[in-house]
């Protein structure tokens, strides 16, 4: 028979933050993966979009040889691109539901006892939540800072001090801005679902669960 917990305790918001925090430090090396994965996903994300901002700026104020160049077949490799990056990011938030429900099965006693202690489901959310959130914004940062230098560096290869005359600075910020909210989004989603089976699990089977 299930254990009711009589009496749960609201905590404050403070209180999940600053236990996120604390798990995150415990399980680095799998913070590392859930980041890492992010991270790889918006880096590409990234890359296709700087690539598209590069090619742009190189229709609209390169050299009239290199623009009848460039608009050759540019239709057909965006929705190419367009698949690429949609099945990337698929993978992103399965590897981040995967990664999640490892870290509600390994926290599964450490759940118990809060819920055993008063903690309200709301509490439970919180704490999953935020941790994705946190692996969500550091890794899009890195990840469109490293897509950005990575194309750049590409186009100075292929196009010289050219791209420089004509950085996309703007278009480029406004990507970044969306890789990174779509990212820390993407985080929170993936998140969702381990949340969700985290605050429904009965206390004294989560207690009792091996790990």
């Amino acid at each position: 028979m299930a254990t009711k917990i009589e009496k749960q305790l609201s905590l404050p918001f403070k209180n999940a933050l600053h236990m996120s925090i604390a798990n995150l430090k415990i399980r680095f090396g799998r913070s590392i993966i859930i980041t890492m994965s992010i991270l790889l996903g918006i880096a590409f994300l990234m890359s296709i979009l700087a690539t598209n901002a590069f090619t742009m700026a190189l229709i609209d104020k390169g050299p009239e040889e290199l623009k009848a160049i460039l608009m050759t077949d540019l239709a057909e490799v965006r929705m190419k691109q367009t698949w690429l990056v949609s099945l990337s990011l698929l993978v992103c938030v399965v590897g981040i539901i995967n990664a999640m429900l490892m870290s509600v099965t390994e926290r599964s006693r450490e759940i118990g006892t809060m819920k055993c202690l008063g903690a309200l489901d709301k509490f439970i959310v919180e704490l999953f939540l935020l941790e994705s959130f946190a692996h969500g914004i550091l890794g899009s940062i890195i990840g469109s800072i490293i897509g950005v230098l990575i194309m750049t560096v590409v186009f100075l290869f292929q196009h010289g001090v050219l791209i420089l005359k004509i950085f996309p600075l703007l278009k480029i910020l406004q990507y970044m801005v969306f890789t990174v909210l779509l990212g820390t989004f993407l985080a929170i989603v993936g998140a969702l679902y381990p949340a969700s089976v985290s605050a429904k699990m009965e206390p004294a089977e989560a207690i009792r669960r091996e790990v």
